[in-house]
């Protein structure tokens, strides 16, 4: 007897889907049958993967989107739910590091760092929340109740690591953020969950792997081994499906054990 997770029926927005986890998240849920709207500056890439994924069978949008703009998350998930439906699923991934000491941080730096990574998540999620509870207070159209919020956060932010203080601190923030979501919002249906990667390999660090430091780094992890954005895809699938509706408020390390 197999076991399946199917997700038709259902819209994501994926943020942050022109590269990295982000573009994996994006092609795993569509393969699971959601309709993915994939969100992110860059707009020719994201087109790019809309028509990888429809070349596979699935359903894709694209909307361009600041997380660091208020107003450009309104018009953007606005445009999503108007060419699409309304939004059941939320991957809120879009994120941005710096790698310094400390001392050496500036507050232009640690403004980019918060600005994404904390501000933005929270006000992507927030605006989608607000239509989840309008949909499941009856007070806006939808077929389906409730929501998924899956807020991609890092072991950095259980585990402050070196060169990365600041971006280990806006992810800490998101793991906060998400429990207090949870709490809020979980009355309605709404499930709101936080993952926490580990060293995972994209094209963003692709040749760090391949340095002296990366490769003492490797040394240095409990199987001596970097993840790829694919083991992430099972986790993803779950939290996102009507099977998860008893994980509310969770932060779940994906990490191949370097947190413990």
């Amino acid at each position: 007897m197999a076991y399946t997770i199917d997700l038709s029926g259902r819209v994501a927005l994926i943020t942050g889907a022109s590269s990295g986890l982000g573009m994996q998240f994006a092609r795993t849920l569509a393969k699971a049958g959601a309709a993915v709207v994939l969100g992110g500056r860059r707009v020719e890439r994201l087109k790019t993967l809309r028509a990888e994924i429809e070349g596979a069978g699935g359903d894709a949008h694209v909307v361009g989107v600041d997380v660091t703009d208020p107003h450009s998350i309104r018009s953007a998930v606005a445009h999503a739910e108007t060419e699409v439906g309304p939004i059941d699923i939320l991957i809120n991934n879009s994120g941005v590091s710096t790698t310094q000491k400390l001392t050496d941080v500036t507050p232009e730096d640690y403004d980019y760092v918060f600005d994404t990574n904390t501000r933005g998540a929270f006000f992507v999620a927030q605006e989608v929340g607000k239509r989840m509870l309008a949909r499941a207070r009856g007070a806006a159209p939808g077929t389906y109740t409730g929501g998924r919020i899956v807020n991609i956060a890092s072991m950095a932010g259980l585990r402050p690591l070196g060169q990365i203080g600041v971006y280990a601190m806006s992810k800490a923030a998101v793991i906060h953020m998400t429990r207090a979501m949870a709490l809020e919002w979980g009355r309605y249906g709404i499930n709101v969950n936080a993952v926490c990667p580990g060293y995972i390999d994209t094209e963003i660090n692709h040749h760090h792997w391949q340095t002296e430091q990366g490769q003492k780094l490797i040394q240095m992890l409990p199987r001596k081994r970097v993840g790829q954005p694919q083991d992430l895809d099972a986790l993803i699938v779950m939290l996102c499906s009507n099977e998860s509706h008893f994980i509310n408020g969770a932060v779940i390390a994906a990490d191949d054990g370097f947190g413990v």
